[in-house]
């Protein structure tokens, strides 16, 4: 095994991979050489062998200037960027930035000393442009001419920073919304579990009682097959949206059905509304009855004017989409493990995969129409929001990653890495550290793609949202990697160019006026949150967690919570505040077999660090003695409106009174996760229709609503 010797960590810092780095408990740890090598053999590099590192080591030095542009630019609005190009020495070229509106300007070089270098016996100079002041946001491109041939790199300018929406700008301003787990929040009229017309209703309730925003779990598409992943954060794709979440009635070709089938519709509903009595979610069956009533429905003539919007929004959507629909047909005959396919079907690009898609055309269409049906149905809900008085509406959440399996993974081809997962080191929740399961962008491949993939993505997440929440935000500074054969613990973070990655999030928020949460917890270098305020990045404030770690560990004063954040009282990765009171997390962690210490120690911890915060509530005026558990909720988060958060969130759940946990991380099979729908203190379900009745639930979000 080769050692981690200098110039193997040379080669790694030049990759963006990790040779050492400090844990949650500050200690500097090195990385095995073991790890170094399987990263640096998934971006494509081979290092086995000292020459293999000084061969890598020389194609990393030279590949500058053997390409006339680099693969991609990023500049900020407001600044004068300059970019090197390598040109054969001698040879007359010219350049220009062509801009996203189709104008041009011509480019100059900066005076400065030409650099040289013989490069396959020929010499190469490089020579800096100048791209000029004030480039305007967008989208552009940066072309050389040279030697008959013209060169093209992306250049895409970023906002400095993203502009708070108006209603925020004031000192003091605050606004307040829901959060929901979507599947879990159902009605009378849910086919099994929580839909958009669900979204729409809950939000209307909000807006109500002054709410501005509903933020809601990730919506990315499942497998079109059973069985269906159950955990929104383990997507299939992350650009589109699962069929779930389509309410059937309000598809307008619903109008056209005859009798018999509108009654064959009925019977499917039927069917699985009988589901909403279940003690836990059944997503294949709910599928399975809503597939087949969208089939009849997707079968019906359309109108001129639906059919030219359905292959306006096929154009628009270009190949991603095609090749998202073609997957799932091809789920529908192999299954939705594309791992396990006949190799001429796993390359999106070969012969027998375009052979497959002209023969299910059919097939193709209804998947293409299914993700027409869901933008249609969002676009709907976000605009009724807003008509209602929010001032934000949906806040669309992004996973940090997609399955293995899945049609991203497929779709994508290597600009995903294989041989290793996304996961997190050792922490003090998890000593072991966490694997997701999930291939990580490879930066090197971004680069060369000028970002298309990330930026259809979030240009997707953004397109029928007022905001965005980022899951795992840090990820886009750097990931932690897993490679395939060994424990999470035994990773090593890989970096990307975060200037682009939170540049172009940036530029797609702006575009649709949106705010972007970034969800912030866990091991941060201390850089990386004051860098996501300076670009105007909320963070993510937990109230059990706020405390002055860079001090004696006590609870943070309200006015030193920062501004630029969603502070909430609980997450989904906490038990809903009622169970949280009652210490619901250590007992179930207890059963599981997952504390590090004996139940015992653990109980008096989190009793004690409970206390400490309803003791501090108390001293403030905000909660009595001999409180009851609602009050303790209520007394929460009025606190949070004493902090100069700029949103306060409010779990449905603690709307409810709900006790039990959502997800308990560490844990697949032995915990229900994702699976538990809403219900009230006693444990048994809540429809919304219930739950706007309750008194409870008003003052609830009363407790947080401006005055």
């Amino acid at each position: 095994m080769t050692a981690l010797t200098p110039r193997l960590t040379e080669l790694a810092a030049a990759y963006g991979v990790a040779t050492e780095f400090w844990d949650w408990q500050g200690r500097h740890t090195e990385v095995p050489s073991e790890t170094v090598l399987a990263v640096l053999g998934a971006l494509g590099v081979e290092a086995g062998t000292p020459e293999q590192v000084e061969a890598a080591l020389a194609e990393v030095e030279e590949r500058p200037w053997r390409g006339v542009l680099p693969p991609f630019a990023v500049a900020v609005e407001g600044e004068r960027p300059e970019v090197a190009v390598h040109v054969p020495e001698g040879d007359a070229f010219s350049a220009r930035v062509v801009l996203e509106d189709g104008t041009a300007r011509d480019l100059g070089a900066l005076a400065r000393p030409r650099e040289e270098r013989d490069v396959d016996g020929t010499t190469v100079a490089r020579v800096h442009l100048d791209l000029g002041e004030e480039l305007p946001l967008g989208w552009h491109a940066v072309e050389v001419t040279c030697g008959g041939q013209v060169h093209r790199m992306p250049l895409v300018v970023t906002p400095a920073t993203l502009a708070l929406p108006e209603g925020l700008t004031a000192d003091g301003a605050q606004s307040w919304g829901l959060m929901t787990q979507l599947y879990a929040m159902r009605s009378a009229e849910s086919w099994g579990m929580g839909d958009l017309a669900d979204l729409g209703d809950a939000g209307a309730w909000a807006a109500g009682l002054g709410a501005d925003f509903v933020l809601v779990n990730p919506l990315h598409a499942a497998e079109p097959v059973p069985p269906i992943e159950p955990s929104p954060y383990l997507p299939t794709s992350r650009r589109f949206v699962s069929p779930l979440y389509i309410r059937v009635e309000d598809v307008p070709e619903v109008g056209y059905l005859s009798a018999a089938e509108r009654q064959l519709v009925e019977w499917h509903s039927d069917d699985a509304k009988r589901y909403l009595d279940l003690e836990f979610l059944e997503r294949d069956a709910v599928w399975m009855a809503k597939e087949a009533a969208l089939r009849m429905i997707f079968r019906q003539r359309r109108s001129l004017r639906r059919d030219r919007a359905f292959h306006a929004f096929v154009e628009r959507e270009g190949q991603g989409l095609v090749d998202f629909a073609t997957w799932c047909s091809l789920c529908q005959v192999h299954g939705s493990w594309w791992g396990q396919w006949p190799v001429e079907l796993q390359d999106p690009r070969s012969a027998a995969v375009e052979s497959f898609r002209e023969k299910w055309s059919e097939e193709v269409e209804f998947h293409c129409w299914l993700q027409w049906i869901l933008d249609e149905q969002l676009a709907r809900v976000q605009r009724d929001l807003v008509d209602t008085g929010m001032s934000i509406g949906i806040v669309s959440d992004l996973a940090v990653g997609v399955h293995p399996d899945g049609a991203d993974a497929w779709g994508l081809g290597d600009a995903l890495a294989r041989g290793v997962t996304v996961g997190a080191p050792a922490d003090q929740y998890n000593q072991v550290g966490q694997d997701w399961s999930q291939p990580p962008w490879r930066p090197d491949k971004l680069a060369e793609l000028g970002y298309a993939p990330y930026r259809d993505m979030v240009r997707a997440a953004l397109r029928d949202s007022g905001g965005l929440r980022v899951d795992h935000v840090i990820g886009l500074f750097r990931l932690w990697w897993i490679p395939q054969g060994l424990k999470p613990f035994q990773g090593t973070y890989v970096r990307y160019d975060h200037d682009a990655m939170i540049g172009i999030l940036l530029l797609e928020a702006h575009r649709a006026g949106a705010v972007v949460i970034g969800e912030d917890l866990g091991t941060v270098e201390p850089w990386v949150r004051d860098y996501l305020r300076e670009r105007g990045v909320m963070g993510t404030s937990i109230l059990w967690f706020e405390r002055d770690w860079d001090g004696d560990g006590g609870l943070l004063d309200p006015e030193d919570w920062r501004e630029l954040c969603l502070a909430t009282v609980t997450t989904h990765d906490l038990p809903p505040t009622a169970g949280y009171l009652e210490g619901v997390h250590i007992d179930l962690r207890h059963r599981l077999g997952l504390l590090e210490r004996s139940l015992e120690e653990e109980l008096a911890e989190d009793e004690s660090s409970r206390q400490e915060v309803l003791a501090d509530l108390r001293r403030r005026g905000l909660l009595r003695e001999g409180a009851s558990v609602l009050e303790q909720v209520e007394a929460l988060h009025a606190f949070l409106t004493r902090t100069p958060a700029k949103l306060i969130g409010v779990s449905v759940s603690d709307l409810a009174g709900d006790k039990r946990v959502i997800n308990q991380p560490g844990t697949d099979e032995e915990y229900p996760n994702w699976r538990v729908p809403l219900a009230g203190p006693d444990g048994e379900r809540v429809l919304l229709e219930e739950l706007f009745t309750w008194r409870s639930a008003r003052r609830l979000a009363r407790a947080v609503a401006p005055d």
